[in-house]
């Protein structure tokens, strides 16, 4: 496994190649049960993988109730990104998803709980909703670091040049967005802002959902988002 400084403004080495925990669990009706989960989060491990990206959206909670169960005892050795914005419920009340600072303290509490964690390493909205302002944001994303339950920042499928508004206001430090031979859009604008503001960019959806493997129909993809 090769390793790399998480973006230019930190000091925190990660492996190059991220797990993504959106199919742990299986509250969906579909993804990998708890034992098969863990396997995967064994292989990785074994294999020198040190940062797992997960969602409080991810089979409702489930993904990172399994998690952080594998993290027990060894809670040091991972760096956790997880994000925020639509909410673990299946019906959440209208107050509770977004990204308004009621439902990032609300998500945060509930997230740590999950991952038995007292922090979060990346924490990150994972949807530009279109309707909070983008201080709201910053500010809420700011206190969650100075209160120690948030280590570094960042955005997930948001638009470039809200990503290079927020980045140009705020210690932003990472960025998320889709990546694979089917999306290549982000080579025009997202890989150029990141570079220049020295985000670590993590890459989604390097299959296409499954795409590329051959064995499945683009209609038939599965949103790894």
């Amino acid at each position: 496994m090769n390793y790399k400084l998480f973006g230019a403004n930190t000091g925190l080495y990660a492996s190059e190649v991220v797990l993504g925990a959106s199919n742990f669990g299986t509250r969906k009706g579909y993804g990998a049960t708890p034992e098969e989960s863990t396997k995967i989060l064994s292989a990785y491990q074994e294999a020198g993988g040190n940062i797992i990206d997960i969602s409080d959206l991810y089979q409702l909670g489930e993904a990172e109730e399994i998690v952080g169960g594998f993290l027990k005892n060894k809670r040091n050795d991972f760096i956790i990104c997880s994000k925020y914005t639509k909410s673990s419920e299946v019906n959440p009340a209208i107050s509770n998803y977004g990204n308004h600072r009621k439902s990032m303290k609300q998500a945060v509490e509930t997230s740590l709980k999950r991952l038995k964690t007292e922090y979060i390493d990346i924490y990150m909205p994972h949807f530009d909703d279109g309707k909070t302002p983008m201080y709201e944001i910053i500010r809420g994303l700011e206190d969650l670091v100075k209160e120690g339950k948030v280590l570094y920042t960042g955005l997930t499928n948001f638009p470039a040049w809200k990503v290079a508004s927020i980045a140009s206001l705020t210690n932003l430090t990472a960025l998320q967005i889709e990546y694979n031979l089917l999306q290549r859009t982000a080579d025009r604008e997202f890989l150029p802002m990141a570079e220049e503001f020295g985000l670590a960019t993590m890459m989604y959806s390097p299959l296409a959902g499954g795409v590329l493997t051959g064995n499945i129909e683009m209609e038939n993809r599965v949103e790894l988002i």
